[in-house]
């Protein structure tokens, strides 16, 4: 069994192969993949997606590269499909600095209104983060303390890993992790407590070293799993139930509560 825990599976680029796309996620044991809205089109998508396989689960959030051009806009669908429970996570959403073009104060505002947003209909949030640790634990720590969180497609130091597992939050592995020139990540990620570890594939983007330059799909989630299990010393399969659990704690459990709300 196993969860892709971040994937675009709404993006034009991919949805008119979405039917082959996901028969291969589930002849490879994929019971679930968490797919990411970051648009009006998208999130409309991802909603039927889900009426018509209900193993696909939306979250929905402006990416921070992505505010100055449509925060304002898409935050009213975010925050109605949000209380109307048609998604199990608020994001992905965060800080990105590796732009320097790109307006750190707007994106900071965007944050702290969708950890409002978060904490009222009580889901986690999915972070993007990039360059910008230091502000995105600053920033939680005085307004999301506590609360529950994932940092998707982790790249970072050892020290900012402790600081992810410190707060409480998930790490989540990308492919990026099979790549031959990721040593340091594979070094973080043998550090990482086994029970806060999600895998995901970032479908379209990231495909693992084995197929890089391609476009990724969730059923490619089996090399990363392959990977990160050789690093920890387990079979594949154990680190596809093990982070399944992870994944189901983190989203499902918060899903099932955020349902009682309704």
């Amino acid at each position: 069994m196993y969860i892709d825990s971040h994937a675009h599976l709404t993006f034009p680029s991919i949805i008119d192969q979405i039917d082959g796309l996901l028969e291969r996620a589930q002849q490879v044991n994929i019971q679930k993949v968490i797919n990411i809205c970051t648009d009006e089109l998208s999130l409309k998508t991802g909603i039927e997606l889900h009426q018509r396989y209900p193993f696909v689960y939306n979250t929905a959030a402006t990416t921070p590269h992505d505010v100055e051009k449509d925060g304002e806009y898409f935050f009213p669908f975010v925050k109605q499909a949000a209380q109307k429970r048609q998604l199990i996570a608020i994001g992905e959403t965060g800080l990105d600095y590796y732009y320097t073009h790109l307006d750190r104060d707007l994106q900071q505002v965007h944050l702290l209104r969708y950890f409002e947003l978060a904490k009222q209909v009580q889901l986690p949030i999915i972070f993007h983060c990039r360059d910008a640790f230091s502000d995105l634990f600053r920033l939680t720590d005085q307004h999301y303390s506590g609360l529950p969180a994932v940092l998707h497609c982790f790249t970072g130091t050892e020290l900012e890993a402790k600081n992810v597992i410190d707060r409480g939050w998930y790490l989540s592995i990308s492919g990026i992790v099979t790549f031959k020139k990721s040593e340091g990540l594979r070094e973080v990620v043998s550090q990482v407590p086994l029970n806060r570890l999600l895998i995901e594939t970032d479908t379209p983007y990231l495909a693992p070293q084995s197929r890089r330059g391609k476009q990724n799909e969730p059923a490619f989630i089996i090399e990363t799993a392959a990977m990160v299990a050789s690093i920890l010393g387990k079979t594949t399969e154990e680190i596809g139930q093990i982070t399944s659990e992870n994944a189901e704690r983190l989203f499902f459990k918060a899903f099932n509560k955020s349902l009682e709300l309704s």
